[in-house]
């Protein structure tokens, strides 16, 4: 069942990729107490993801922090290595990247997808989400092969 806007986060762990090396985080630790940006991508170093999504929360950081929201994130389900490279060579540290290495994060939210046609197994869908102290105030989830509402400009006129 897809979460829904006022539904908790569920309580899954991901992996935060860091300069460090990757660091385990609660879901509910992560979420609590502040406003996140969350979006999702199929893959890192996919042609979408590369070109246009990760590349949009990063010009848009500074809009989307000065209308209130504590955090940037991205998930996707990738391991917590693929994650950092994708951020070294394309993101920035205005986002924090949060792997779904096995695909525990999109299943619990609802939003998986089969990717098997492309050699990529089951994935996330490409959507985001405003994530308030745990719960879902904003969820746009993206039509297959589309890419409109889980842009960091739809974002912003959601805050």
């Amino acid at each position: 069942m897809m979460i829904n806007k006022g539904d908790k986060i569920p309580e899954v762990n991901l992996v935060k990729a860091t300069a460090e090396g990757p660091q385990q985080v609660s879901s509910s630790e992560y979420f609590a107490g502040r406003k996140v940006a969350l979006f999702s991508v199929p893959g890192a170093f996919t042609p979408t993801c590369s070109a246009k999504h990760l590349p949009g929360y990063v010009d848009k950081a500074a809009d989307l922090k000065a209308k209130g929201v504590d955090e940037i994130a991205c998930t996707a389900v990738n391991d917590a290595f693929v994650m950092g490279a994708w951020n070294k060579a394309s993101g920035s540290d205005d986002v924090t990247m949060l792997a779904d290495g096995n695909g525990d994060f999109a299943k619990a939210v609802g939003l998986e997808m089969d990717g098997s046609g492309f050699g990529m197994g089951t994935r996330g869908q490409r959507f985001s989400m405003i994530v308030n102290d745990g719960v879902v105030e904003e969820l746009n989830v993206e039509a297959p092969g589309d890419f409109k509402v889980s842009a960091a400009e739809y974002m912003l006129d959601q805050l």
